[in-house]
This record gives C-alpha cells, structure tokens and sequence, in this order.
C-alpha cells in the first residue's frame, strides 16, 4: 500500500488498476498528500498549492478555505471521507459495507464458474462461505487503511505528535499513511489460516517487485526466462502429482485445464 501511494509507477499497471478500483478515492487526495510529503504543499504558507483542493471542495461543495493550506492546517478530516460526513467511524463503516459489495461481485463470479459442473448443495454452500470470507477480509484491509490514516490525523495522532503546523506537516507528509499501511495488514486474521500463505505467496512478488528494476538489460534476460521456466515447470508438477499442494482459485482452475 505504500508503493501504491507513493511509488505507483513500480507497481505492475494492472496490480496498479486494481488496487485504484478497489480503494474507490479521489485522486487529488492522493496527490495532496504526496505534496504534503515532498514539502510542495506547507501547512500555514501559501505557496500556490491551494488550487488542487479547491477544486475538490468545489465538486463536494464545501467552503473554499477547506483546501488552502494556508488556512486550513490540516484539510478536514472530511475531505477524506469523500463525501460522508465528518464521523471517521461512519465513514469506515461505510467503506466496509461498499467494498464488501465490490469484494464480492469480484470473488462470487469466479467461485461460481468453478463449482458450475457440480450439481452439490454443500459445495455451493461453501462456495458461498469462501467468497464472503474472502470479501470480508477484502473489506476489512480498505476499512483499516482508511481507518488508519483517520486516525493518524484525528483520532490519535494530534495528542502524541502535536497540533502546531509542522506536526500537522509531518503526519500528512507520511505519518497517516503509515498509520493505515500498519492497520490494513491485519486484517489477514479474518481469512482462513490456509490462505494466509496464498495471499502471501500472491503479495510478496509485487512487494519486492517495488525494490528490484521493473526491467533487466537485455544481457541479463535469460536468467528471467529461466527463471520465469522452472517456476511454471514447477507449478505444473506439482498440479498434477500432488493437487492440494497447489491451492486456492488458481490451484483449481489449473486442475480444471490440466483435467480436461
């Protein structure tokens, strides 16, 4: 969630859509406080950064003073929350209840597809139960990150770091964030502890993906390709002597092509 925040462009594009699509936030907010960390936006000076708010505020129809740095230290809370009110908890639960209908119009489809040949009642059941458990945890890591950053700039943060210009500065410029990157990871306790080291077999990738070059020379791309061969020699292998080690959608979409 960092990366994505700060270092979107390490990220792979469709990972990248992803995670836009899921997180459902305005832009400009994105980009206020990626100002507010490279020092372009400083709380209580006006140095022509006001426009990027007031544009905001404009749409949402909140006072124009709401994103002036200059006058506004920090930008409500409310701007945030898009829209939802100034409660950070109404607007948690909110996210909560919006991505667990995004979540599941993302899993369900894909569960179903799999399960279509079985005519079994307790396997449309679980089916059902995987796909909520699945969405629920989707929708706890969203609630967390936003819940995070709220109270990073609300709740928590102004008693421990202060409420003057330059302890707001500095919990807009990376503290809030932090704060919600720390919260969202826990949501992973709400998945069953079997998928915990699918999700993260699924995530580590694209995390070191953030620190090592998105591209090797061209002298260097056969170790890649060599690479990139024995692990599909080694997933295929394995889908086929030992099935359940390979779990997940993907393990049984694979057995689904390596049966047919």
């Amino acid at each position: 969630m960092w990366a994505w925040f700060y270092h979107s462009s390490k990220l792979p594009r469709a990972y990248r859509r992803w995670i836009s699509s899921a997180a459902a936030v305005d832009p400009r907010l994105i980009e206020a406080l990626q100002r507010c960390r490279k020092g372009e936006i400083m709380y209580g000076k006006d140095n022509g950064q006001a426009p990027l708010l007031q544009s905001m505020c404009s749409d949402y129809g909140w006072p124009a003073d709401w994103g002036d740095p200059a006058k506004a230290v920090p930008f409500p809370c409310e701007m945030v929350h898009m829209g939802r009110g100034p409660s950070c908890e109404y607007h948690a639960l909110w996210r909560f209840l919006r991505s667990f209908k995004w979540s599941m119009a993302t899993y369900l489809p894909v569960n179903v597809l799999i399960i279509a040949r079985r005519r079994n009642l307790k396997a449309v059941r679980a089916t059902f139960t995987n796909a909520a458990r699945s969405s629920a945890f989707l929708s706890a890591f969203i609630t967390l990150f936003y819940y995070g950053v709220c109270l990073a700039r609300t709740r928590a943060g102004p008693h421990v770091l202060g409420r003057d210009a330059r302890a707001r500065q500095r919990i807009d410029g990376g503290v809030c964030v932090g704060a919600g990157c720390f919260l969202c990871g826990w949501s992973i306790l709400v998945e069953k502890p079997g998928r915990t080291t699918d999700l993260a077999l699924f995530v580590a990738p694209r995390a070191l993906a953030t620190l090592l070059p998105r591209r090797y020379p061209l002298q260097r791309q056969w170790a890649e390709t060599l690479a990139f061969a024995l692990s599909t020699a080694v997933v295929f292998t394995y889908a086929r002597e030992k099935p359940a080690s390979v779990r997940g959608v993907f393990g049984k979409v694979l057995r689904m092509v390596l049966e047919a």
